[in-house]
């Protein structure tokens, strides 16, 4: 067999008679005695084998030959390929890495990746279960843990994995491809033949939760400790670092592992359940602590047991997940802007210790705000090492009475955040007495209510240095190149001395400086380039305006149109604003009358950056579409379902989850829901392709 005729090779499934498959070698001949078709036909026979080993191992549960045995196999492969020069795209050694990359690209999911509602309270989740029932009648529930883990989209296409996206703000996310490659339990060829399993579909995307084991975690913790480094916090943290690599080398060092627990398109289903049970068919991997239960007393019975076993799980859980089973009822709830209807999350109760106050620690935020923080001799909470936990503000210090030496108890909120709840045993001499001068710039303190701030502003290289990170965020105006190290460089080499400074850099001042190129110098500077005429809801965000994040700022600029309107706006008009309320209106008025930020503004126009507005969002009518409601299914070319949904929704129109009789139009992208389609024909209701849609659009006069 030629090398080409290798990598076609489709076959899911390792067969029978594959001697690598039971009681294969540890030791083989040398690659040197081989002829290139030899090699060829070794190694096809070794990637099956190592695919079914693999699906033995993660997903059965029921490895037929060791660890030891496995590695020669693996090893065997990766030097015919290297020494004969095999393709490698569908191989297994694709899991040992590749090449590093110069940075995450942004990625718009294929469906929307929702976050979901919680509670920790019995009565609010027997509350969920009585709007459900009331809304669709009876109902039974899949019930899974709640992985404390990183959730991500894996998308397959003709059977070949071909990318992975991290959940992001849900509708897009940072592009891990890479690195996902290199985690054993995602498989890179789902398997199923006709025969035996369902048609795998052409096209599929499903929802996983990549994590690390507990064993694993300590005994990676282990091997940092002994080389020097500083042990990862807690496992979710070192998963989302591991994830985010731009080295996929050091990912496949790292023992991340994935569960799989949702197909989120490309695959019709009756229930969740059915889901459940043919993900492993297609080799994804599933929790089998996964449970269908009849009604929500057996559900909370499940979150009860989990909760006594949860110590002996090997992966960290701070919860459980209700679904409803039945997929047909989950489309008639629909979702809200930010969680389904359908699911809810029964969360365990907060886990807590008690330790020693060492010392107490006072950070400066971005805006200024001054946050004490308990520096404690290290306990364990929950699995997990804190020694640092958070005291909120100066009045949480005085209710408490917390003082440095007293013994304090411990909670992770969440099962992530670390604070003190209460002091068990006084050993102090009094209350921590909070700073009165600012511990970064020695600007007085100022107290808003329970709150401290630092009066230094940008002077302070604190607030400067956060306030650049932010105006360079994804929330902000996304600027490559200026994450929290090379910004606290810039600021160190006296580069940065305001946030104007930025546009004042250039490459001879950047190639100075240490690890910084020619490359890296000249991609900086051409985005701060390109920023200069930033949307303005964008720079709105951007700015540090209090109380005003992404959405807020949107609606100002719609409502303004310009930069100047928005300065000059007096609070009764910013009321008129959706989401403005009185004390938002009033922050909003206070950035704008100051004038060390009027002069930052101005600073910023002279350096060039001139916010543009949306014209089309602030010129057209606000009611070309009132009275229509819209419904989308598939995947749409032109932008995310949900962009398209807030589109209408700008011009006066409903976008909904489900058909009924009061849709006007379904518009179909992609591989449409059938169900959808059928109740659109039962309802008589219109279907739209994506071109008829754009055509509707402008026929209402809508620049989309």
């Amino acid at each position: 067999m030629t090398a080409d005729a290798a990598d076609a090779d489709t076959d899911a499934d390792a067969s029978d008679d594959n001697p690598y498959l039971r009681d294969p070698p540890t030791e083989f001949e040398s690659v040197d005695a081989l002829s290139a078709e030899a090699a060829s036909e070794q190694a096809r026979a070794l990637r099956e084998a190592i695919r079914e080993h693999d699906h033995r191992y993660y997903v059965s549960n029921d490895p037929v030959i060791g660890d030891r045995t496995y590695d020669a196999l693996f090893s065997r492969l990766v030097d015919l390929e290297d020494e004969f020069d095999l393709p490698t795209e569908h191989s297994p050694t694709r899991r040992v890495g590749g090449e590093p990359i110069d940075e995450l690209s942004s990625v718009d999911h294929v469906a929307a990746m929702l976050s979901i509602d919680s509670s920790g309270d019995p009565e609010e989740v027997r509350a969920f279960d009585e709007r459900v029932r009331k809304a669709v009648g009876d109902v039974t529930y899949l019930c899974e843990p709640k992985f404390d883990g990183l959730s991500i989209e894996v998308v397959y296409e003709n059977g070949e994995y071909e990318r992975a996206v991290t959940r992001g703000d849900g509708t897009t996310g940072d592009d891990v491809t890479s690195t996902v490659r290199t985690i054993a339990s995602v498989p890179g060829r789902l398997r199923g033949s006709p025969e035996e399993y369902p048609d795998v579909p052409d096209f599929l995307a499903v929802r996983g939760e990549v994590y690390i084991p507990r064993p694993d975690f300590r005994e990676l913790n282990k091997r940092r400790v002994e080389r020097g480094d500083d042990p990862f916090a807690n496992p979710r943290n070192a998963a989302a670092g591991t994830l985010r690599q731009l080295d996929p080398t050091v990912a496949a060092d790292r023992p991340l592992a994935c569960f799989f627990f949702d197909v989120l398109t490309g695959a019709e289903f009756d229930t969740h359940a059915d889901q459940h049970e043919t993900l492993p068919e297609w080799g994804l991997r599933v929790d089998h602590e996964t449970e269908h239960v009849s009604d929500i007393d057996a559900a909370i019975a499940y979150r009860d047991d989990l909760g006594e076993r949860r110590e002996a799980l090997d992966y960290e859980v701070d919860g459980v997940v209700y679904k409803l089973n039945d997929l047909a009822k989950c489309e008639k709830l629909g979702a809200t802007s930010r969680a389904p209807r359908w699911a809810y999350a029964y969360k365990f109760p907060a886990r807590t210790e008690v330790t020693t106050v060492g010392s107490v620690a006072v950070q400066v935020g971005r805006t200024g705000r001054l946050t004490p923080v308990a520096i404690l001799d290290p306990v364990e909470v929950g699995g997990v090492t804190v020694s640092r936990a958070s005291l909120h503000n100066p009045e949480e210090i005085e209710r408490l009475g917390v003082g440095v030496n007293d013994r304090v108890r411990i909670e992770r909120a969440g099962d992530v955040i670390p604070q003190v709840v209460e002091v068990v045993e006084e050993r102090s001499e009094g209350t921590f007495s909070f700073p009165r001068a600012c511990p970064i710039c020695e600007s007085p303190v100022e107290r808003d209510g329970p709150l401290a701030y630092c009066s230094g502003g940008l002077a302070c290289p604190a607030q400067l240095q956060r306030a650049i990170e932010h105006y360079a965020s994804r929330t902000g105006l996304d600027i490559e190149g200026l994450g929290e190290e090379r910004v606290d460089q810039l600021i160190d080499a006296g580069l940065l001395e305001s946030l104007p400074d930025l546009y004042a850099l250039d490459e001879a001042d950047l190639t100075d400086l240490e690890g910084w190129g020619e490359r890296s110098a000249a991609s900086l500077v051409a985005e701060l380039d390109a920023a200069k005429e930033p949307a303005l809801d964008d720079f709105l965000a951007a700015i540090g305006v209090p109380e005003v994040g992404p959405t807020t700022a949107t609606a100002l600029a719609r409502a303004f149109g310009s930069l100047d309107a928005v300065i000059d706006a007096e609070a009764d008009d910013l009321q008129e604003v959706p989401d403005v309320g009185r004390r938002v209106a009033a922050e909003i008025r206070e950035f704008f009358a100051s004038e060390r930020n009027r002069e930052a503004i101005s600073a910023l126009r002279a350096h060039g950056v001139a916010p543009v507005a949306d014209s089309a969002a602030v010129m057209q009518a606000p009611d070309a579409l009132e009275g229509l409601t819209f419904v989308f299914t598939g995947a749409l070319d032109s932008r995310t379902r949900e962009e398209a949904g807030e589109l209408v929704a700008r011009h006066g129109a409903q976008a909904t989850g489900s058909v009924s009789g009061n849709t006007d139009y379904l518009v179909c992208g992609d591989s449409p829901g059938a169900r959808k389609r059928e109740a659109a024909a039962e309802n008589d209701v219109p279907e739209l392709s994506e071109a008829e849609f754009e055509a509707l659009l402008d026929e209402r006069g809508i620049d989309a």
